[in-house]
């Protein structure tokens, strides 16, 4: 993604029966709290059960998920280190702290790393997690139950980092472009075509219309391809709602270059995209989800961003 400046909040007009309604223009209204990226990547698709069990293989090779971690990240690690000569995002100024920069992965957080098989079965539906202990039906499908800690330690064992929150949404807003979804202005419809998401009743759309049941209303990472975003990313709203790195906040950071949320002043992180059981209001761009970084879920999921 090449660098830019966006609006992190604006106005669709949404009316939830017939999608979002434009501004007179065609365009977006209300926009608010503009926020400035530089260029970085983000994953076309979202972490899958096959690319997620390397991942745990590498921290229990012998196959015991009560044995010690063999792998850790090394504390500072995890950082946006392509920028601010290293240091990483600046920290939100709408938070007051001593902290500058980015502090990276902390060494304390190594205990909350445990994918292990019961962990990895969240509850939820029966049969509402995805991941299998060896190769099975669901390794395209996204890996799902997985906490804040986990998906970040998964990102930086596999060379990326955890997308701030303005970075993921200027993705899914198409950057100026202001989407009103990750793909422009078509209605997702109750098909797969764009996105795998539900209704305020408790049906899903995938893969068929019904009440939703678990790990079976999700689809194999990029199955609705007419979503792609700006970028090519798919999946970016629907599907499982991804973890962000920042810390929740009840207010943006003005101005924002580079910067978020780092200094803890609720107990939850932001996560960001709707899920495979959410209604269409989940696929919006400007839509986000304050959620304990312990919480495992059938909805949610990881996706890694990366140096340019």
């Amino acid at each position: 993604m090449t660098a830019g400046t966006f609006y992190r909040v604006y106005d669709l007009s949404y009316d939830p029966g017939d999608g979002p309604a434009l501004g007179p223009d065609g365009g977006p209204t209300g926009e608010a709290s503009p926020a400035s990226v530089s260029a970085f990547r983000l994953d076309k698709y979202v972490v899958t059960v096959g690319r997620f069990r390397q991942f745990v293989h590498a921290l229990y090779p012998d196959g015991g998920a009560d044995a010690a971690l063999a792998w850790t990240p090394a504390p500072g690690s995890g950082k946006h280190a392509h920028l601010n000569g290293g240091r990483g995002l600046a920290v939100a100024p709408n938070v007051p702290t001593g902290q500058t920069y980015e502090p990276g992965w902390a060494a304390a957080d190594d205990a909350q790393i445990a994918p292990t098989e019961a962990n990895l079965r969240c509850p939820g539906w029966p049969d509402s997690w995805t991941w299998t202990t060896s190769v099975g039906p669901n390794e395209n499908k996204p890996i799902n139950c997985v906490n804040w800690y986990e998906a970040y330690a998964f990102c930086i064992w596999d060379g990326g980092f955890l997308p701030s929150e303005a970075e993921w949404e200027y993705v899914a807003a198409g950057g100026s472009e202001q989407r009103p979804y990750p793909w422009g202005p078509a209605d997702a419809g109750v098909s797969d075509r764009y996105a795998i998401y539900g209704d305020a009743v408790g049906d899903c759309f995938y893969p068929t219309v019904g009440p939703c049941s678990g790990a079976i209303n999700l689809a194999p990472v990029g199955t609705p391809a007419l979503g792609a975003a700006r970028w090519g990313q798919l999946d970016v709203t629907g599907e499982v709602t991804e973890w962000n790195l920042d810390w929740s906040s009840v207010s943006f950071a003005e101005p924002c270059r580079d910067c978020a949320t780092l200094t803890q002043i609720t107990p939850t992180r932001l996560g960001a995209g709707g899920s495979f059981d959410e209604t269409v209001l989940g696929l919006l761009p400007a839509t986000w989800e304050w959620i304990s970084p312990t919480y495992r879920a059938a909805g949610i999921g990881i996706r890694c961003a990366r140096e340019p």
